[in-house]
């Protein structure tokens, strides 16, 4: 394992680079070398759609439970599984790239359709696994099957007031309620038109 990678990793800066491992097998070899160098590593997994306040406060708080903190981003493949055909609304690449700027973010490795839910986590063997209160498909039974390969698991509640499924559906009722209003009146000016011919 490169050191200057290491030490690029764990500067600032956001080189996305640097601190984007796609590779799972360079990944492991990265994690390996800065557990046995005495870095607590910590690591969470989602989608990061539409990225928000919530985001960034929920990151930093993941980030305060170790000393690297690897993030998991869900591949648009298989978003649309998990989260329906119109999901994400933000690409994959610029997903990993805004994770990438975020100062709480060491580094981000994408999760695929052909990866489990928890492969990522058997391969990192994180010091402490977070996990978001709101993620309804991560269960109670999943957690302890996972906590073999975890020093410690945390749950985190939403650290906002709103979702990005929250904002995708008030965007939709905005935009049906725009279209309604404009059809209205397109069908009254129709009318106007029929009743003065």
């Amino acid at each position: 394992m490169s050191t200057a990678r290491i030490k690029h990793i764990l500067t600032p800066g956001s080189s996305m680079k640097e601190r984007f491992v796609s590779d799972y097998k360079e990944l492991k070899d990265i994690v390996e070398h800065l557990k046995k160098v005495g870095y607590k590593i910590v690591l969470t997994q989602g989608v990061y759609d539409l990225i928000h306040e919530g985001h960034a406060l929920y990151l930093e708080a993941a980030r305060s439970y170790g000393d690297v903190l690897i993030v998991g981003v869900d591949s648009d493949r298989l978003t649309k599984l998990r989260k329906g055909p119109d999901r994400p609304i933000v690409p994959q690449q610029e997903r990993l790239k805004m994770l990438v700027h975020l100062r709480h973010v060491d580094m981000v490795t994408i999760r695929d359709v052909e990866e489990g839910m928890g492969d990522l986590i058997k391969l990192v063997k994180p010091d402490v696994l977070v996990v978001s209160k709101s993620t309804g498909d991560f269960s109670d039974k999943q957690q302890q099957a996972y906590k073999k390969y975890c020093g410690k698991i945390v749950t985190l509640p939403p650290q906002a007031t709103t979702s990005t499924s929250a904002r995708i559906r008030l965007l939709a009722i905005e935009g049906a309620e725009k279209l309604a209003r404009e059809i209205s009146k397109l069908t009254e000016e129709f009318l106007a038109k029929i009743r003065k011919a």
